[in-house]
């Protein structure tokens, strides 16, 4: 069917809002998230017949820099590329189909990777009576702000409240003590793809910190400790994969402190990104050994071979929506969202521009099936179009025979330059401009949008060169991501070096005393009248080798190990 310029008009409309999301500063009372505000567009009519080129166009495309003010960068720049629509409850946020579709690669990567270990899909109930909550003392400590409670049914008073999952370990292993009781009965190994809520922060932001998200959670049991240490590393090792492989995001693999580990967990690992845009470290998944901690309060006992009896090893692991927003914030630029490809719901859109005496209607007739961008500009023969479509429905049928995810578009009440900014907004990999002089010299113009470089080529090497293009835009993406963050990290050895590093907006490498009182101290000691106070990212797996006589940089106690530091979401 032919395109509805008002359908068109009213999409776009929605797209661009003035939107800003601070934070607060240190002690500062959380602000009330502010509702979108739509600004006011220029409106154009529909393309008559004739082919008359439009001389007004809706006005896409940015109104704040990413290097004026990243925060209100960011907030205009997830409305207006269709990723989500604020929500009435502030904090929680409308995952449009452009967004949710980059979060069905990511969980199909991913669930056929965990699927290969053996780890099977399941679904647990949202709701947690309050007793089973506070099973776990720490645990339950470490998220009673974040905790949202039903308390009402109806008109009535319910006698006991029922709290909605902040995450589903005391949801979970209860079962899991009915269900396990021998060692043939292990290693146990559920995952499920859900939402969780948390109440509690300092203020919200899109994907990064919201009320309500979507992740995926895994919670396994073992035999033996040995067990569990393994999927911990195998799991990271994918969270690791999904960051760099699919999302173009460089990061570093590390065990959190203490001070920072999930609450009633034998440790923790991480992933952590960092944003060089705005200097903020981003948690970016984490797999937990939660050692037998849970098993002895949940009576998760099984019979072992010696007919003896032991409490299960556990881990749990999470990876969340957060995911999208880091890539956001690394690849986006003042023109909209800079996809890598593997993850970009469509890897290329075809915009031929024909000329045409032809009416729109006419033109939309030809294909109706296939979604193409004819502009109407002068005169020319109708079969002269004809061929073009059919040349590009070729392309599209051949690409897609690669497995590349092809958009074409045919709207005829818009100019090329309308169309080429419409596309670059959503972040569409690469551009394919199919006009007349190339329809002469059976060429195309590929456009990426990472560079905007452009080059000329042949038909009859489309099919191969789009896909080594796509791979190729995958791998330089991640190549300058990772040049930034290389460039952010600073090895530091004392307090002077450590601040200067922060107020760079970089982290720091720092040798460290591993203590826990010193963490907190550098936190309140690293906190100034502009910025949120340091906390330790992670102790990363490669560590430099530790000077003898190597002090922590913070308290001049012997230190331990070679800390990862910066301020952070």
């Amino acid at each position: 069917m032919s395109p509805d310029p008002v359908a068109v008009e009213e999409v776009v409309a929605e797209q661009v809002a003035d939107l800003c999301v601070a934070a607060p500063a240190e002690g500062e009372k959380p602000k009330k998230e502010k509702k979108p505000k739509p600004q006011k567009e220029k409106k154009e009519k529909p393309a008559q017949g004739g082919g008359k080129e439009l001389k007004k166009e809706t006005q896409l495309g940015l109104s704040t820099k990413k290097a004026d003010d990243f925060s209100k960068w960011y907030s205009e720049l997830v409305v207006a590329s269709e990723l989500i629509s604020y929500y009435d409850v502030s904090g929680c946020y409308i995952l449009r189909p452009w967004a949710f579709s980059m979060w069905e690669v990511v969980q199909r990567w991913f669930d056929d990777n965990i699927k290969k270990l053996g780890v099977q899909n399941a679904y647990f109930p949202m709701f947690i009576t309050e007793d089973v909550l506070n099973t776990e003392k720490d645990h339950v400590e470490g998220f009673a702000p974040e905790v949202a409670w039903v308390t009402r049914a109806g008109n009535s008073e319910m006698d006991k409240p029922i709290a909605i999952r902040p995450t589903s370990e005391t949801v979970m292993y209860p079962y899991y003590a009915q269900w396990i009781r021998s060692h043939r009965d292990l290693p146990l190994r559920l995952n499920q793809w859900t939402n969780v809520v948390r109440w509690e922060f300092k203020y919200p932001t899109p994907f990064i910190r919201s009320r309500e998200f979507l992740w995926q959670e895994g919670h396994t049991a073992f035999a033996t400790q040995a067990e569990a240490d393994t999927e911990v590393r195998q799991i990271l090792d994918f969270y690791a994969g999904v960051y760099q492989e699919l999302l173009a995001v460089p990061v570093t693999q590390g065990q959190k402190s203490d001070k920072e580990k999930f609450a009633g967990a034998l440790y923790t690992t991480t992933v952590e990104a960092f944003i060089p845009d705005n200097g903020r470290g981003v948690q970016g998944a984490t797999s937990h050994c939660l050692g037998q901690n849970f098993s002895k309060m949940f009576g998760i006992e099984f019979e072992t071979e010696d007919h003896g009896k032991s409490h299960a090893w556990q881990n749990s692991w999470g990876l969340t929506t957060r995911s999208l927003g880091v890539m956001i914030m690394t690849h986006g630029d003042d023109k909209g969202l800079v996809l890598p490809p593997r993850v970009a719901p469509k890897q290329v859109v075809i915009i031929p521009i024909p000329k045409s005496s032809s009416a729109p209607e006419q033109v939309a007739a030809m294909f109706e099936q296939v979604v193409i961008i004819p502009i109407l500009k002068s005169s020319s023969a109708p079969e002269q179009v004809a061929a073009m479509f059919e040349q590009v429905k070729a392309f599209k049928a051949s690409l897609e025979s690669s497995s590349v995810r092809v958009e074409t578009d045919y709207r005829t009440n818009y100019t090329p330059g309308w169309k080429y900014n419409h596309w670059e907004l959503r972040g569409v990999p690469i551009r394919m401009e199919l006009g007349p002089k190339d329809m002469d010299n059976k060429t195309v113009v590929l456009a990426r949008r990472d560079t905007g470089a452009k080059e000329f080529v042949p038909w009859d090497q489309v099919a191969t060169r789009v896909p080594e293009l796509l791979e190729q835009i995958q791998a330089d993406m991640l190549a300058k991501a990772k040049a930034r963050y290389d460039a952010c990290v600073e090895t530091v050895t004392t307090w002077d070096a450590f601040m200067a590093a922060l107020n760079n907006k970089h982290m720091a490498l720092a040798p460290w005393a591993d203590e826990e009182e010193v963490e907190e101290d550098v936190k309140k000691r690293s906190a100034t009248a502009d910025a949120m106070g340091a906390k330790t990212l992670c102790i990363p797996f490669e560590q430099p080798p530790l000077p003898e006589g190597a002090v922590c940089f913070a308290s001049g106690k012997p230190a331990k190990n070679w800390a990862l530091w910066g301020r952070s979401y």
